[in-house]
Protein backbone atom coordinates (compact mmCIF):
# COMPACT_ATOMS: atom_id res chain seq x y z
CA UNK A 1 0.00 0.00 0.00
CA UNK A 2 2.78 2.41 0.96
CA UNK A 3 4.63 1.58 -2.26
CA UNK A 4 1.58 2.45 -4.39
CA UNK A 5 1.27 5.79 -2.61
CA UNK A 6 4.96 6.62 -3.20
CA UNK A 7 4.69 5.69 -6.89
CA UNK A 8 1.52 7.78 -7.27
CA UNK A 9 3.22 10.79 -5.65
CA UNK A 10 6.28 10.44 -7.89
CA UNK A 11 4.15 10.24 -11.03
CA UNK A 12 2.08 13.23 -9.89
CA UNK A 13 5.25 15.23 -9.18
CA UNK A 14 6.71 14.42 -12.57
CA UNK A 15 3.49 15.37 -14.38
CA UNK A 16 3.11 18.62 -12.44
CA UNK A 17 6.72 19.51 -13.15
CA UNK A 18 5.99 19.41 -16.88
CA UNK A 19 3.18 21.98 -16.71
CA UNK A 20 4.46 25.47 -17.67
CA UNK A 21 4.30 28.15 -15.01
CA UNK A 22 2.09 31.13 -15.78
CA UNK A 23 3.49 33.60 -13.25
CA UNK A 24 4.35 36.33 -15.76
CA UNK A 25 2.21 39.41 -15.44
CA UNK A 26 0.29 40.58 -18.46
CA UNK A 27 1.30 43.69 -20.38
CA UNK A 28 -2.11 45.28 -19.78
CA UNK A 29 -1.82 44.87 -16.01
CA UNK A 30 1.12 47.27 -15.82
CA UNK A 31 1.31 49.28 -19.05
CA UNK A 32 -1.16 51.41 -20.99
CA UNK A 33 -1.36 50.72 -24.73
CA UNK A 34 -2.99 54.14 -25.25
CA UNK A 35 0.16 55.87 -23.94
CA UNK A 36 2.98 55.21 -26.40
CA UNK A 37 6.23 56.99 -25.55
CA UNK A 38 9.42 57.70 -27.49
CA UNK A 39 12.26 59.41 -25.64
CA UNK A 40 15.90 60.18 -26.31
CA UNK A 41 18.39 60.19 -23.49
CA UNK A 42 21.59 59.02 -21.87
CA UNK A 43 21.92 55.62 -20.20
CA UNK A 44 22.45 56.03 -16.46
CA UNK A 45 22.03 52.39 -15.40
CA UNK A 46 21.51 48.98 -16.96
CA UNK A 47 20.32 46.15 -14.73
CA UNK A 48 20.68 42.74 -16.38
CA UNK A 49 18.37 40.64 -14.23
CA UNK A 50 15.56 38.11 -14.33
CA UNK A 51 12.66 38.01 -14.78
CA UNK A 52 13.13 41.45 -16.41
CA UNK A 53 16.13 43.58 -17.24
CA UNK A 54 15.81 47.35 -16.75
CA UNK A 55 17.46 50.26 -18.52
CA UNK A 56 17.44 53.73 -16.94
CA UNK A 57 17.98 56.87 -18.99
CA UNK A 58 18.09 60.58 -18.26
CA UNK A 59 15.75 62.48 -20.58
CA UNK A 60 15.62 66.26 -21.01
CA UNK A 61 11.91 67.07 -21.01
CA UNK A 62 10.10 69.93 -22.79
CA UNK A 63 10.31 72.14 -19.69
CA UNK A 64 14.11 71.73 -19.59
CA UNK A 65 14.15 69.50 -16.51
CA UNK A 66 15.90 66.14 -16.62
CA UNK A 67 13.81 63.10 -15.69
CA UNK A 68 15.08 59.56 -15.18
CA UNK A 69 13.00 56.98 -17.05
CA UNK A 70 13.07 53.24 -16.29
CA UNK A 71 12.24 50.85 -19.13
CA UNK A 72 11.37 47.21 -18.52
CA UNK A 73 12.78 44.67 -20.95
CA UNK A 74 12.83 40.89 -21.27
CA UNK A 75 14.97 38.68 -19.05
CA UNK A 76 18.68 38.09 -19.60
CA UNK A 77 18.27 34.88 -21.60
CA UNK A 78 15.60 36.44 -23.85
CA UNK A 79 17.87 39.41 -24.54
CA UNK A 80 20.91 37.27 -25.33
CA UNK A 81 18.89 34.97 -27.61
CA UNK A 82 17.62 38.06 -29.44
CA UNK A 83 21.18 39.20 -30.11
CA UNK A 84 21.63 41.74 -27.31
CA UNK A 85 24.98 42.07 -25.51
CA UNK A 86 25.88 44.02 -22.37
CA UNK A 87 28.43 45.94 -24.42
CA UNK A 88 25.62 47.34 -26.62
CA UNK A 89 24.26 49.51 -23.78
CA UNK A 90 27.13 51.15 -21.86
CA UNK A 91 26.54 53.83 -19.24
CA UNK A 92 26.66 57.26 -20.89
CA UNK A 93 25.54 56.08 -24.34
CA UNK A 94 22.82 58.04 -26.16
CA UNK A 95 19.73 55.99 -27.05
CA UNK A 96 16.20 56.51 -28.26
CA UNK A 97 13.64 54.15 -26.76
CA UNK A 98 10.03 53.60 -27.71
CA UNK A 99 7.50 51.72 -25.67
CA UNK A 100 4.38 52.19 -23.57
CA UNK A 101 4.07 54.08 -20.30
CA UNK A 102 3.14 52.53 -17.00
CA UNK A 103 -0.43 52.85 -15.80
CA UNK A 104 0.80 54.34 -12.51
CA UNK A 105 4.17 56.06 -13.07
CA UNK A 106 4.87 58.59 -15.86
CA UNK A 107 8.59 57.71 -15.85
CA UNK A 108 8.29 53.92 -16.10
CA UNK A 109 7.63 52.15 -19.37
CA UNK A 110 7.86 48.88 -21.27
CA UNK A 111 10.51 49.04 -23.99
CA UNK A 112 9.66 47.89 -27.49
CA UNK A 113 12.67 49.15 -29.47
CA UNK A 114 15.98 50.75 -28.54
CA UNK A 115 17.74 52.75 -31.23
CA UNK A 116 21.50 53.13 -30.69
CA UNK A 117 23.49 56.21 -31.76
CA UNK A 118 25.34 54.15 -34.42
CA UNK A 119 22.02 53.35 -36.15
CA UNK A 120 21.54 49.85 -34.80
CA UNK A 121 18.10 48.84 -33.56
CA UNK A 122 17.51 46.41 -30.67
CA UNK A 123 14.00 44.98 -30.73
CA UNK A 124 12.34 43.81 -27.54
CA UNK A 125 12.03 40.04 -27.20
CA UNK A 126 8.79 40.33 -25.21
CA UNK A 127 5.25 40.90 -26.47
CA UNK A 128 3.79 44.38 -26.45
CA UNK A 129 0.21 45.53 -26.10
CA UNK A 130 -1.27 43.22 -28.73
CA UNK A 131 0.47 40.10 -27.43
CA UNK A 132 2.54 39.97 -30.63
CA UNK A 133 6.25 40.54 -30.84
CA UNK A 134 7.28 43.95 -32.24
CA UNK A 135 8.02 44.33 -35.95
CA UNK A 136 11.45 43.18 -36.98
CA UNK A 137 11.32 40.04 -34.84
Amino acid sequence: MKRNWVVAMLVTGILLGRIPAFGRHSFAAEFDDTKPVKVKGTITAMRWSNPHAWIHIDVKEADGKVANYAFEMGGINQLYRSGWKKEDLPIGAEVTIDGYLSRTDPHVANSQTIFLADGRKLVSPVPGPTGRKPEGR
